[in-house]
């Protein structure tokens, strides 16, 4: 991609409401910009690192055996009015009323959904066990909308709900889902833990958490150093041993349920056994905070420059920074030329054309986070080498021509 065919606006300062560092550099860096409380439109160089986190959960979900379909985001109340939910879940839900005066909301979660498809697909124990998933938004008015994406009230979520004929298939499929999010956070670059937690309002028999390690996070997170005990501070506090057990801060992007027949029972989704005997479908929810996995990440890894961008999610692998690009035809032919040759290795690369001065390129590709800077200059050409840099190292180093794709695979 050149920058000069992409949109690329950077700020010098945040504005005075944001409070975290992750809300200020996604808004310095141009990744967001806000439309109102608790809403924000995802620039493309943001929406550039939600598709990168999307593709990566997708292809674990999908080798984990996951189904991906779409519903819709607007929810009729009779399915709400099924499973006695629309009053509980509270002034979270938004609602709306058509033309017809008929009852919906925008979907903070989509459990009636799923459980209405299931009820009306699926009535064999030959159909089970099945995983479907969605990546959508979804909306939940907060009374205190902040942080930026980390507390939105829009906000992109991937879903997925699994249904079996007996608990064992459950706890197969859930133990699955935890080791399918643990894949997922480590390819992301993220450092996790993965907590014992309080099942809310969304219901059933067990759940883990999965929190990004941040001293800015409002979780609390309580662990054993001495075993793999780790659970957030309301289910902790009744642990007999809770005085050994140490304590950090954590932010939440993933959350997995056991919800059992919660739902199936209220909203009849039953099927046939081995004896021909109706039963009640067994569910487990599974859920990660895409949009929110941007912020967590940024909220773990920056510095005084801006983002520090794991490579997996950054908005670019590398960037070229030629000095000069407009004004010596040299410098212009070997950026090209190193141009093409990354493109081919299958490199994704941001070329700087639009001819800036050389501090304000570096100190743009720093906000922005991405991993490796190349720079290019009739200094280096003389030379017959490149100037590089990886984003978390403090200085430059150069490097031979030829040498420079083995340089960033070994990165």
């Amino acid at each position: 991609m050149k920058a000069s065919n992409f949109y690329i606006s950077t700020l010098k300062e945040a504005p005075a409401e944001a409070e975290l560092i992750s809300h200020q550099l996604m808004i310095r860096a141009g990744l967001i910009r806000r439309l109102g409380s608790g809403l924000y439109n995802w620039m493309p160089i943001g929406l550039r690192v939600l598709r990168k986190i999307e593709s990566i959960i997708r292809d674990e979900m999908n080798k984990a055996g996951a189904i991906e379909l779409l519903m819709p985001a607007i929810q009729p109340s009779d399915l709400w009015e099924e499973t006695g939910r629309w009053d509980v879940f509270g002034p979270q839900m938004l609602k709306i009323n058509d033309r017809h005066d008929r009852s919906f909301c925008f979907g903070p979660t989509h459990e009636e959904v799923i459980t209405d498809i299931v009820r009306n697909e699926i009535n064999s124990y030959r159909q089970l066990p099945i995983n479907f998933y969605q990546i959508q938004m979804k909306f939940r008015d907060e009374i205190r909308p902040r942080f930026g994406v980390m507390r939105a009230r829009e906000f992109l979520m991937k879903d997925s709900y699994s249904f079996h004929s007996n608990h064992e298939s459950l706890k197969e499929t859930y133990e699955k889902m935890h080791q399918t999010y643990s894949r997922i956070f480590d390819r992301i670059g993220l450092k996790f833990r993965a907590v014992q937690a309080d099942n809310g309002a969304i219901g059933g028999d067990g759940s883990h958490e999965f929190h990004v390690l941040a001293d800015s996070g409002e979780d609390e997170i309580v662990y054993d150093e001495n075993s793999d005990y780790a659970a957030n501070i309301e289910v902790a506090k009744n642990h007999p041993d809770k005085d050994k057990f140490k304590t950090c801060r954590g932010i939440e992007v993933g959350h997995i349920f056991q919800l059992g027949t919660k739902y199936s029972e209220a909203m009849k989704a039953e099927f046939l056994d081995e004896l021909g005997q109706s039963k009640p479908i067994i569910m487990g929810c599974y859920g990660i905070g895409v949009s929110r996995i941007v912020a967590a990440a940024i909220e773990q890894q920056h510095d005084e420059k801006g983002i520090i961008f794991p490579e997996s999610i950054a908005p670019f692998e590398v960037i070229l920074t030629p000095i000069g690009y407009d004004k010596s035809v040299d410098v212009k032919k070997m950026t090209n030329d190193l141009y093409q040759l990354l493109i081919k290795n299958g490199f994704d690369v941001l070329l700087d054309d639009r001819g800036l001065r050389p501090g304000v390129m570096f100190s743009e590709s720093e906000l922005l986070g991405i991993p490796h800077r190349i720079t290019i200059s009739e200094k280096t050409l003389t030379e017959g080498k490149l100037e590089y840099k990886h984003r978390k190292d403090n200085e430059a180093e150069f490097i031979l021509f030829n040498s420079i794709i083995n340089k960033l695979q070994g990165c």
